[in-house]
């Protein structure tokens, strides 16, 4: 019986990764795991995006489940070491699925929702997942594909604990067609999910230019000392600065070349934006935002 059990904990031990998590405390009561501004691979198995949770008195809120089953198995070891405490709800900020495969976990635990948006209502389950393709298959263990079950088509407040929760849909196409940002009033802080990046260059493959730069305007009029994106660990008011001044000089270098009657040619191979060169992702990804919003602009100049 012995050798029987052992044997099952040989066996878990090789099925698991452990992704070394440390919640970092940004204010009181809220907490954050960062990720690395790396492209997810079999070295970090998908520790590339932010999950955070926040202390709400009798539960915890959990914004983005992350990567994968074992990951937000063990941020919810990590939760229960400072307070044990259960998960009310969890929220998707959006459907890309760094931020939303470790609902499989979630959804194992009692009393337990999940909140996204409503074009999740509509998302097919694929074959196989962009994780899945492209980490370890022992990290992706367990791991599935679960949908919210509470759907935000224009905005939702909850109150958890007697504490606000405001999330808010965009309702346009910016970082993708289904981003939710989510405000806690009492903590001054907002939760953006992919609308902000920092500490690498943000991708716009399934977004709109001037529907984001939109967003963020209106996120810099609010009342906030915290504002957390998606990637990346700064998390002041001024977090949401690399994005938006990224995207406007992106829009404006491009919409000239576009007004000079100049191909997207040289647009890829003249808006090379220097001051961006070292930040991680320009190599990779600058030059196919570049084709993006060119693809864009012209069918709005059209």
């Amino acid at each position: 019986m012995k050798l029987f059990l052992l044997s099952i904990v040989l066996v878990n031990s090789l099925l698991s990764f452990d992704y070394k998590l440390q919640p970092e405390e940004v204010s009181k009561g809220v907490y954050c795991f960062f990720g690395l501004p790396e492209v997810m691979d079999k070295r970090n198995n998908g520790n590339m995006s932010n999950s955070c949770f926040v202390n709400m008195g009798t539960s915890y809120l959990v914004i983005d489940s992350g990567p994968t089953f074992q990951y937000a198995q063990q941020a919810y070891k990590k939760m229960q070491n400072i307070q044990k405490l259960p998960i009310s709800y969890v929220i998707n900020t959006h459907v890309h699925d760094d931020h939303w495969l470790g609902n499989s976990y979630y959804s194992t635990l009692k009393n337990t929702k999940i909140i996204g948006s409503i074009v999740f209502k509509d998302l097919p389950v694929l074959d196989e997942t962009r994780m899945q393709r492209r980490i370890s298959k022992e990290a992706y263990v367990r791991t599935t594909q679960i949908f919210p079950t509470i759907f935000v088509k224009r905005e939702k407040i909850l109150n958890i604990g007697n504490i606000k929760v405001d999330i808010k849909s965009v309702n346009h196409k910016a970082h993708t067609n289904s981003d939710l940002y989510v405000y806690i009033p009492s903590k001054k802080t907002l939760f953006a999910g992919d609308l902000v990046f920092n500490e690498r260059l943000p991708s716009l493959r399934d977004g709109d230019i001037t529907g984001w730069i939109k967003i963020l305007k209106k996120i810099k009029t609010m009342k906030v000392k915290y504002i957390i994106g998606g990637h990346g660990d700064v998390v002041s008011q001024d977090s949401i600065n690399f994005t938006y001044t990224y995207l406007t000089k992106l829009r404006t270098q491009v919409k000239k070349i576009l007004d000079n009657g100049d191909g997207i040619e040289a647009a890829v191979n003249g808006v090379v934006m220097p001051a961006y060169k070292n930040v991680p992702f320009y190599d990779s990804i600058h030059r196919q935002n570049v084709e993006h919003v060119y693809r864009t602009l012209e069918w709005e100049d059209e």
